[in-house]
């Protein structure tokens, strides 16, 4: 996960600073060169980790700071004010026309910083917001480039334009204009070109887009994992094309993330969304003070909260806590109960969403694979298995397990598991009926989701 070393130090440096009852400014200037040092190894760009260091001193060794009962935490409280700057302060909202109009959206960015997937993912967030896009394909330069974008519309139930790789990027984007205007889109997405460097071909192609079409976003997509390669491309655009924003892709990879802290700082640009996974859900929109409060190990509890607003069914929430309360929940519930936990992107990302707990469970390995060969388990049984697990006798166990490629001992785990559960929930339930106040307002799942 990126960010995990460098907040791994940053958290260390805290710990020093929290366990003085006083601090000095030789205190103060010592923590802040392991604050230096850490970034600069997160590959955070140099002059962007000079300024942030020199504005979080200025402020911390001030006799306010200083002299007060717990002067650490008034330090960590500046870090944390000072690297939300560093982001952007406010978070940027895509900036799109009324719905009776159509907004054009130009995609720009390197051959492979996932520009081509993260258009279908963008796609998919308008889509679920009541907005009809148009994907249009520009790129008549990479091989399958034309295909990618297809096949990713059709997941998306995006529609897709293209005219195939005959004809330039400019004559297509004006073909698709016409097209939108005829179809009633509203958002009118261009896939442009990348290549594997900068060269002036390509800019002069995404100039004369925008020249001869009204672009009302221009957008850059870069890949985290290019650390300070990832601010250069930032900058050469902008100075190049005026970008209004950046997407940042592959934030969830191992990767120092350095580009996330420079970027803003470097092109005065704003960051709309960071790509967190491979999944076609898997962007967020980009929160300068949450993304903080995770470099800061302090969690981010609010896009837990999102994440689970948005996958939250409160109709099957409210049948599920029922059949909780009179034990009566079966195979399919634990299904969908794990499906939960899958749209809302792993255990894995879960956890490291909750405050300190990267730190604690660092060496934990979680085996998402686990979820994968229960589900395949549960769907190896028929309806009336699911259903009535009393009914699982030898035979059976040993059929599902066929099916779903596991041992006997699996599946006898996962009944055993299931049993268990049951049993707590009926102790559960009855601790609930005595006027208990155990649980959250949606009721606790058995299976410790």
């Amino acid at each position: 996960m990126a960010f995990e070393n460098l907040s791994d130090k940053l958290q260390n440096v805290f710990k020093s600073l929290r366990g003085k009852g006083r601090l000095s400014e030789a205190d103060v200037k010592a923590a802040l060169k392991e604050v230096k040092m850490a970034l600069l190894e997160a590959d955070v760009n140099f002059k962007v980790v000079k300024n942030f260091v020199n504005s979080v001193q200025e402020r911390a060794v001030g006799s306010d700071v200083l002299n007060s009962l717990t002067p650490g935490q008034m330090v960590i409280k500046i870090v944390n004010e000072e690297m939300v700057k560093l982001l952007g302060e406010t978070t940027v909202e895509l900036q799109l026309k009324p719905m009776n109009e159509i907004t054009v959206l130009m995609m720009c960015g390197l051959q492979g910083a996932g520009k081509t997937t993260t258009i279908a993912k963008l796609a998919g967030q308008l889509k679920s917001k009541g907005r009809k896009p148009l994907l249009v394909a520009c790129d008549v330069y990479r091989p399958a480039a034309i295909q990618q974008l297809q096949i990713n519309g059709d997941k998306q139930g995006v529609s897709v334009f293209s005219m195939g790789d005959k004809h330039k990027p400019l004559n297509i984007a004006k073909a698709a204009m016409e097209h939108a205007a005829k179809n009633n889109f509203n958002v009118v997405i261009l896939d442009t070109a990348g290549r594997l460097h900068i060269d002036e071909d390509m800019m002069e192609e995404l100039v004369e887009i925008k020249e001869n079409i009204k672009i009302h976003q221009t957008i850059l997509v870069v890949d985290a994992m290019t650390g300070q390669d990832a601010v250069n491309v930032a900058e050469t655009f902008h100075e190049k094309l005026t970008i209004d924003g950046v997407i940042i892709t592959k934030l969830d990879s191992d990767t120092r993330g350095g580009a996330a802290l420079s970027i803003r700082a470097v092109t005065g640009r704003p960051i709309l969304y960071v790509g967190m996974g491979e999944k076609l859900t898997d962007l967020e929109q980009f929160y300068p003070d949450r993304m903080a409060s995770r470099i800061l190990g302090m969690g981010d509890i609010l896009t837990l909260i999102d994440k689970a607003q948005f996958n939250f069914d409160e109709t099957k929430a409210k049948e599920m806590e029922k059949k909780f309360k009179k034990a009566e929940f079966d195979f399919n519930d634990f299904l969908e109960q794990m499906q939960q936990v899958k749209k809302m992107g792993g255990i894995s990302s879960l956890i490291g969403m909750l405050p300190g707990a990267g730190k604690q469970l660092k060496g934990v390995e979680v085996d998402e694979n686990a979820l994968t060969s229960t589900e395949a388990i549960i769907y190896s049984m028929t309806k009336k298995e699911r259903a009535n697990p009393d009914i699982l006798n030898i035979p059976r166990k040993r059929r599902i397990a066929i099916g779903a490629g596991v041992n006997i001992n699996d599946v006898n785990a996962l009944v055993k598991q299931f049993e268990q559960s049951k049993k707590m929930m009926k102790q559960f339930s009855g601790m609930m009926g005595k006027g208990g106040r155990h649980g959250n307002k949606f009721g606790k799942s058995p299976f410790g989701f």
